[in-house]
């Protein structure tokens, strides 16, 4: 009986209709919960479209694929409904926005590419439209919203990806700037002129040469075409015919104050006294020897049209925005075309404690020192050269099967590996066989012939280059300094040993010197190690806050034209460790 209970209760439960009673109010459940999530129905349908789109009519660059979801982020804020026109201060923060556009040339930025004619001229139809005309409504209000993504976007990470272009700069490891939440929190307040100040990079640098760029605007603008024309090199003391159009030159350029100005209604008077000076300035401000000598290079500089100074600035701002946030602490910063390194006790004060000084990097034509960033954790005292394998075939190879004795003569060595601590193997019949296969390698042993100098400050990177000393000092007295095979060499070692040992008590000045004098190779591994950046600006705000403009030795600066004449878009997955790391396992997965 007991049994036959339990089979009647069972079955009750398991009849047709309450199986159908019991799906009927789930699926009506999860109806409702669709319906409560997902917009349906007036502007929030008509914005959820518009997202789901990823094109969008009002703008030039209708595809807005990588910003969509920074997009569907800031409509999940309002609950997908309207951000701009739904608001009491709606033409106040339509007009604010649109000034942010149209004024982005203050931050090297195209105008253009954020549609604010556009946006403009459909602002009254917009402010007018009917509560119902949801499409219309939803239209202007998602267009201005993905213009100010893309403005933030390209103010805080650039407008390229510069592994496009082979700058190897870090990666960041996470996004420490929410643009959505900052575009809602901002409209909601009021302050949308707040904006840019909240996103640009922080850097002294960069705002140093914002400053720079609205001046370099005004020259270009109020600039008069001059006739300068040096046939030979004038040196002070000489007569000059044209030392009035030089005068004024000098004088709109700001290198000249009026009160030295003096003219002179000679048809040739000498070229002296303050207009020497004067050309020293200028010099110094384009990377050139300021020796006051009107040669061809300072003739070349002073024919450049101010127009081009201006591009320098913006592409120089442009390649900052690249940077990941630099943190607080010790930096070495090496700027290739300015042929400069530059140590920082601490980033954020980048007068405390400065350390400058010459360089000499890769050669333009076949051994470009790279654009990358990476960590500083080793010094070499007294460093083997390891002889890379491409100089090995193309110049030493030949050298030693010229002459049999060159190894031995350059003090030169055989070993199986590179390393410190690796022995020397003897020569034999073979060797030189072993070395083409790549089974033997060459290294130079430490010594006066030695390329590297006595000290080798080593970061690991994939390019394989590094700081050294050299013993080829009389390099660091020319004003171009393109001649390395891609490592950096630098004016003083002893002194950079210094900034980079001074935390470690046991390096002192006299310790350091005895390590370079030394017979034997020894490593010292950095207690704190210290981020090194070799980047590539052609504008630059030197240790003295001058700014310079050096010449463009790579043809970097022409490359990025090009990419930004583009105007493409690109995903944030480009820009973030984790990010990047997600689309490679979805790729692979």
């Amino acid at each position: 009986m007991i049994v036959q209970k339990k089979s009647s209760k069972i079955s009750r439960f398991t009849h047709p209709f309450w199986i159908f009673l019991c799906l009927h109010l789930f699926m009506q459940t999860v109806a409702t919960e669709t319906l409560a999530n997902e917009p349906s129905t007036g502007i929030a349908a008509e914005i959820s479209a518009i997202i789901a789109s990823k094109q969008h009519p009002y703008l030039t660059q209708s595809n807005f694929s990588y910003r969509t979801d920074d997009l569907e982020t800031l409509y999940k804020m309002t609950g997908y409904q309207l951000l701009w026109l739904d608001h009491a201060s709606a033409e106040k923060n339509i007009v604010e926005a649109l000034n942010l556009f149209e004024t982005a040339a203050v931050n090297g930025l195209n105008p253009a590419n954020y549609d604010p004619e556009i946006l403009q001229q459909k602002l009254q139809t917009a402010l007018k439209l009917d509560d119902t005309d949801y499409k219309q409504l939803a239209l202007f209000d998602t267009a201005l919203s993905i213009s100010l993504l893309r403005y933030l976007h390209d103010l805080h990470y650039g407008r390229i990806n510069p592994q496009g272009i082979n700058f190897n700069l870090k990666l960041r490891a996470k996004k420490l700037t929410d643009l959505p939440a900052l575009v809602n929190e901002h409209v909601s307040k009021g302050t949308v002129l707040q904006l840019p100040s909240l996103v640009e990079p922080r850097l002294a640098q960069y705002q140093k040469l914002k400053q720079a760029l609205a001046h370099y605007r005004r020259l270009a603008a109020e600039a008069q075409p001059t006739e300068l024309t040096v046939n030979k090199s004038i040196h002070p003391g000489d007569n000059f015919p044209q030392i009035e159009n030089f005068r004024r030159f000098l004088v709109f350029l700001g290198d000249l104050s009026d009160d030295k100005a003096k003219p002179d209604n000679k048809k040739s008077s000498p070229y002296k006294g303050e207009i020497v000076e004067a050309v020293k300035r200028f010099q110094r401000r384009h990377g050139l020897v300021n020796d006051g000598i009107l040669g061809k290079g300072t003739a070349e500089a002073m024919k450049v049209p101010l127009t081009q100074r201006v591009t320098q600035i913006e592409l120089a701002m442009e390649r900052l925005r690249w940077l990941p946030e630099l943190g607080s602490g010790q930096s070495i910063i090496v700027n290739i075309p300015a042929f400069q390194l530059w140590a920082f006790n601490d980033m954020g004060d980048t007068h405390k404690g400065l350390v400058n000084m010459k360089v000499v990097v890769g050669k333009a034509l076949k051994n470009q020192t790279p654009v990358l960033m990476a960590t500083l954790s080793f010094i070499d005292f007294m460093p083997y050269w390891n002889i890379p394998y491409s100089i090995t075939k193309e110049e030493i190879l030949p050298k030693w099967q010229a002459d049999p004795m060159y190894l031995d003569n350059e003090e030169m060595e055989l070993v199986t590996r590179f390393g410190n601590e690796v022995k020397p193997v003897a020569f034999t019949k073979s060797s030189m066989e072993y070395v083409k296969q790549g089974s033997l390698k060459i290294r130079q042993r430490p010594g006066k012939k030695n390329p590297l100098g006595q000290v080798k400050f080593i970061f690991p990177n994939k390019d394989d280059v590094y700081l050294h000393g050299t013993p080829a000092n009389a390099l660091f007295s020319k004003s171009r300094r393109d001649f390395s095979h891609g490592c950096v060499r630098v004016e003083n070692p002893e002194l950079l040993a210094e900034f980079a040992l001074k935390n470690q008590e046991e390096w002192t000045k006299e310790t350091i010197k005895l390590a370079m004098t030394s017979d034997k190779t020894e490593r010292i591994k950095l207690k704190k190690p210290i981020p090194v950046l070799f980047f590539y600006i052609t504008s630059f705000f030197d240790q003295n806050d001058q700014l310079v403009f050096y010449p463009d030795i790579y043809g970097h600066d022409a490359v990025l034209m090009g990419a930004l004449q583009k105007s493409e878009e690109f995903p944030d997955s480009l820009l973030f460790v984790k990010e990047q790391t997600a689309t490679k396992q979805a790729v692979t997965h």
